[in-house]
């Protein structure tokens, strides 16, 4: 029942929080029980494998041995309708339970929506963020010795910050080399690398002319900071700072100091990066904003704006990849699901016709949902038929509308070929919503429940992460990833007005010049017409008495 995938979503993404960087997967099992430890979804007097759910007027939690082999344990999370269900769930991701207690009822309690970006892992975007706020508790910013690791500070962002071109992320780095007689100050430095491009080398001393003649005139020239501009385009979903003390010791330094570890190298606590100048904007479809951080449905970090959506009779591969997608969309916001909807097929009216009119979807199906995967794909840039899936040919209109754009980059065809060359694949593709224009479809799709239970897996591999982008990536065992854009992009975001205008007049350059060459055509010909009624009648100035 989508009530019960809609509860289980909510724990799977508390689970993806608690595993955090370690991951985590879900066997997801229908009217079974499994062999070990399990979570078990379900209504008063529901029989699963065998096992009867406690009949309960309210929602419950409850652990049970499991009949199969009662070494193992069953948490039940058991309520009579959607909104009890998802109270217990909600229940269970709050912890703080009585020690030794197996049975628990649960009182339903409202919980407030998210705000947009206000994910709790998110960097705040309105402030500076010391660089102290973003470590861990068993992080430091001091080091110890000559040899030691870098220093490594990670944050999550919006992967929709916007800049304009030429502007910057200013940040602020403080730091502390010791001070020892044997340490080369001329050598030695600070190096910056952020998301494994390199930023900089930091020095010990100032390097001014004035500077370097007062520290040969025995005066402090210690540099113990410096600003580092980061350009825009070095921030992702999930970012890592990493600062190293390079310490170099003077040749005549005895061989013991290389073993000294009473040594300290730190960074200032005040350190900070400031994201305020950014702006929330992006051109959506963009596959690569999904896998980093599940954008744009962690934009409200609790997906009340987004429906899980599957086929009518979801087979179990497919909600475990559901169940998949959400635990990372936990990882990525530090925040549950609590809002989610799901539904199983697409809704021919009410309540949940109307939720899809004002919601983001995140759909997960396979090629062997034929009926399904046809009615959500009529309004697309893709088509399916049987066990195909392929890419429409635009029309001549949207051709034109594309050239005209600027937009030269588009590979439709590629991406048709592609697909019809490959008999087995998994992949994720994404376009516009049919029920909202402003909204965006993402697509989990396989070509059988075989496939499409590699996308953890294949999530898990830098290269794959880094590879998919545009509005297709198709995965095989054979190639890997191949992404392609086939669709057009829109704008979305929070940028006012008046920048849209600059920022359309950039985009489309091809199509502001036929309009200004347009308009000066018309602008020229009425001073033609003026002028040279102007000219006529000075030179002829009879033809006008006469009038």
């Amino acid at each position: 029942m989508p009530e019960q995938v809609s509860a289980a979503a909510i724990v799977a993404s508390w689970l993806g929080i608690q595993a955090d960087y370690r991951g985590i997967d879900f066997d997801v099992l229908r009217d079974k029980l499994p062999d070990k430890n399990g979570i078990l979804f379900g209504k008063p007097g529901d029989i699963i494998g065998g096992l009867t759910l406690p009949d309960t007027p309210t929602p419950i939690l409850q652990i049970v041995d499991n009949p199969g082999n009662p070494v193992y344990k069953l948490l039940l999370v058991i309520g009579n309708n959607d909104q009890q269900l998802r109270a217990a769930a909600s229940r269970l991701t709050r912890g703080d339970f009585n020690v030794q207690s197996p049975f628990m009822p649960v009182d339903i309690q409202t919980i407030p929506t998210s705000k947009p970006y206000d994910a709790p892992r998110w960097i705040a975007t309105d402030r500076p963020v010391r660089l102290v706020e973003l470590m861990r508790q068993d992080q430091s910013l001091t080091v110890s010795g000559i040899w030691h690791e870098p220093l490594r500070v990670a944050f999550r962002a919006a992967p929709d910050l916007f800049l304009w071109d030429g502007e910057t992320i200013p940040m602020k780095i403080g730091y502390r080399f010791p001070s020892e007689t044997w340490i080369d100050d001329e050598r030695s430095y600070l190096s910056m690398t952020f998301n494994g491009t390199f930023l900089r080398n930091l020095p010990v001393n100032k390097q001014g002319l004035l500077e370097m003649l007062w520290h040969k005139l025995g005066g402090d020239a210690r540099q113990e900071s410096a600003n580092v501009p980061l350009e825009p385009y070095l921030i992702y979903g999930d970012n890592q700072l990493s600062l190293y003390f390079n310490i170099e010791t003077k040749e005549a330094a005895p061989c013991s100091v290389l073993l000294n570890n009473n040594i300290k190298s730190r960074i200032d606590e005040d350190s900070w990066i400031d994201l305020s100048k950014t702006q929330h904007f992006a051109l959506l479809p963009n596959l690569s904003y999904f896998v980093g951080a599940s954008f744009p449905f962690t934009r409200l970090a609790d997906f009340s704006q987004t429906v899980l959506l599957l086929p009518e009779t979801p087979s179990e591969s497919e909600v475990s990849t559901l169940l998949d997608l959400a635990a990372r969309s936990g990882i990525a916001t530090g925040m549950a699901l609590y809002h989610n909807r799901v539904m199983f097929g697409l809704p021919s009216g009410g309540a949940n016709l109307a939720y899809l009119n004002q919601s983001d979807v995140l759909v997960v199906s396979t090629l062997e949902q034929n009926a399904f995967n046809r009615s959500l794909l009529a309004q697309s840039p893709f088509t399916v038929n049987e066990h195909t899936f392929g890419v429409r040919k635009p029309t001549l209109w949207q051709t034109a509308q594309r050239y005209l754009e600027g937009d030269w980059t588009a590979s439709g065809v590629d991406a048709d070929r592609y697909f019809s060359s490959n008999e087995a694949w998994r992949g994720f593709i994404s376009f516009r919503s049919q029920w909202d224009p402003s909204r965006i479809v993402v697509m989990a799709i396989g070509s059988n429940g075989d496939q499409i239970s590699r996308l953890h897996t294949d999530l898990n591999l830098p290269r794959i992460n880094a590879g998919i982008r545009g509005d297709v990536a198709i995965i095989t065992d054979e190639n890997g990833v191949r992404s392609f854009r086939v669709g057009q992009q829109f704008p979305s975001g929070q940028m006012p007005w008046y920048m849209m205008v600059v920022w359309y007049g950039n985009q489309h350059s091809g199509l502001l010049a036929l309009v200004g060459l347009a308009f000066s055509l018309i602008i020229g010909l009425s001073l033609y017409s003026i002028l040279k009624r102007r000219a006529h009648k000075r030179l002829n100035p009879q033809d006008y008495d006469r009038e």
